[in-house]
């Protein structure tokens, strides 16, 4: 099964209601906010972490931010965090990059949501040139997510 596919069974099995979008391929997330008529901040990054005892987790982290690496190293308690080369962020997500979302994961690894993310967001879809939009209350819900402060302005 596809990652497209697999995001669109688990989204149902989570109750979680999706808006699909074809918005074509995009060389920046900027293009792809334009092209899906909205602004950077409204298309959330999930981002793999590496964590130091070989896990990963989920950083979903708004598009006019980053991932602030003190906040969510003092969140979880480890003194090391790292994002993983693409090839393993694949093996631990199904999914390639520019494609992941913890929606769908072959692996339902923690997710951790920066608390500025609110409203109508959109994701990845699991599949390049696709993307979904979602309630942000409503996805960290089905997700058992923790949100907290783990960003910062780019």
């Amino acid at each position: 099964m596809g990652g497209h596919e697999r995001f669109v069974d688990d989204a149902a099995a989570r109750g979680l209601r999706v808006e699909l979008a074809d918005r074509g391929r995009a060389k920046s997330l900027e293009e792809a906010a334009s092209n899906l008529g909205i602004e950077p901040r409204e298309i959330v990054k999930t981002l793999v972490v590496r964590h130091p005892d070989g896990s990963f987790l989920f950083a979903l982290i708004p598009g006019d931010r980053q991932i602030s690496w003190p906040k969510l190293r003092r969140l979880l308690g480890v003194n090391r965090l790292s994002m993983p080369p693409a090839d393993v962020a694949f093996d631990a997500t199904g999914y390639e990059r520019g494609t992941i979302t913890p929606v769908g994961s072959t692996t339902a690894w923690p997710v951790f949501a920066d608390e500025s993310i609110s409203g109508r967001i959109s994701l990845g879809a699991g599949e390049h040139g696709r993307s979904a939009f979602v309630d942000a209350a409503q996805l960290f819900g089905s997700l058992d997510a923790t949100v907290a402060d783990i960003s910062e302005p780019l």
